[in-house]
């Protein structure tokens, strides 16, 4: 991908909280000049594999065990991928430049794309849905909490001058790299989109959205309890009841 306004280091800077941490058994995905610190726990040949995109205020480590574990008994393996700079990954978080390690990551896994089930939190949706639009053969496609409109977002953060760009010129770099409905629109596989209705960050008009340019089969549920943050653990129980019925209907 071309050089992006999207990744000038004040829109870096202000949209995303990168912090280094450790744990034991990293999965590295090496790109050029960087490296990515993932986790990857492989159950079994016959199971689906989950590629988890997690939240901006979040990294790997925050999924480390419980997660793990509750995936791996639906019946699914999980990779954990880490963005730049997060985690136990070198270099520096760009939001467009990032969508390149989703491939990375795919190729790292050598798993054929119609066992994948691309799966994103928050920010994660927009990696999830770039691995959806590259691999749209992909098995399943869950977005939780997600974004489907990343222009609003971006502007909560920036004003377009601050990264020399016209309101037009941000607008177009946002369509060009990060077009949710067409990349959503074009994906063939399951779709699984939840968000809580009480979402105090990005509104349950995204997860409408998304559900609308989607294709069947898919499955909207909008969870009463919980908001942004607290979604899973507000809502634990049907959260993985959902997320199973999709790794069985993929299973049989």
């Amino acid at each position: 991908m071309n050089s992006s306004v999207l990744d000038h280091p004040t829109l870096s800077a202000q949209y995303f909280y990168p912090w280094p941490n450790h744990f034991d058994n990293p999965f590295f995905v090496t790109g050029e000049g960087y490296r990515l610190g993932c986790r990857y726990l492989k159950i079994s040949d016959k199971f689906p594999t989950i590629i988890h995109f997690h939240g901006n205020g979040e990294s790997v480590q925050d999924y480390l065990g419980d997660f793990e574990q509750r995936i791996a008994g639906l019946g699914a393996n999980l990779l954990l991928a880490e963005y730049r700079g997060y985690g136990m990954s070198s270099g520096a978080p760009a939001l467009a430049a990032m969508l390149e390690d989703v491939r990375l990551i795919v190729d790292a896994i050598t798993i054929p794309p119609e066992e994948i089930i691309f799966f994103g939190r928050s920010l994660g949706s927009l990696y999830a849905l770039h691995g959806a639009s590259l691999y749209p053969q992909a098995a399943g496609l869950i977005i939780e909490s997600g974004v489907a409109d990343p222009l609003e977002r971006i502007l909560v953060r920036i004003e377009p001058r601050q990264v020399g760009a016209t309101m037009d010129e941000l607008n177009n770099e946002v369509e060009r790299c990060l077009n949710q409905q067409a990349k959503i629109s074009s994906f063939t596989g399951r779709v699984l989109i939840m968000h809580s209705r009480n979402d105090d960050l990005v509104s349950v008009s995204h997860a409408e959205r998304l559900y609308d340019w989607s294709t069947e089969p898919k499955e909207l549920v909008v969870f009463e309890r919980g908001d942004h943050n607290t979604i899973l653990p507000a809502n634990e129980k049907e959260y993985f009841e959902k997320v199973g019925n999709l790794v069985r209907q993929i299973s049989k």
